[in-house]
């Protein structure tokens, strides 16, 4: 699985004018599945993200977690991050994994999150999303759970 981590001063997901989630501080998460991921990475995903020291402190450190802050979180989904652009100009998106895996697979990230006690709110898998954001910082952290397997180079 991968994740773009952004921290957020706000955020907000919208399908067809309806207001999915909103949320002041905290994080955006958009994630995406690719075949043969299980459980275990999106276990992975979601306690990394939720312990990312990635808020300021009193001395203006990032040395906080979004669980040290009580931070608010929004999962998208985004099969866009499996995308292959080696060829052509049309993107390709076949090593993302399809709706059957990816949609199981991306709740149980979000159940995982509520489960370390984070506030979640989230898109709707497959749809049309107006995703809104103020990046605080900015801080972008991109994830892979095949590198954050490997360990530190």
């Amino acid at each position: 699985m991968r994740a773009i981590v952004q921290r957020v001063s706000a955020a907000s997901v919208d399908v067809a004018g309806e207001r999915l989630a909103e949320i002041g501080r905290g994080l955006l998460i958009l994630v995406g599945a690719t075949h043969g991921d299980t459980d275990a990475e999106a276990t992975l995903l979601a306690t990394k993200a939720a312990n990312l020291r990635i808020f300021p402190d009193n001395a203006g450190k990032m040395n906080l977690s979004a669980l040290d802050m009580s931070a608010e979180v929004i999962v998208v989904s985004q099969f866009t991050l499996y995308v292959d652009i080696r060829k052509g100009r049309r993107p390709s998106f076949i090593a993302a994994a399809g709706p059957d895996v990816a949609a199981p697979l991306i709740d149980h990230l979000t159940d995982e999150l509520r489960a370390l006690g984070l506030r979640v709110g989230s898109g709707r898998f497959g749809a049309d999303m107006a995703v809104t954001l103020v990046n605080d910082g900015p801080v972008t952290i991109w994830m892979d759970t095949a590198e954050l397997r490997q360990g530190p180079q």
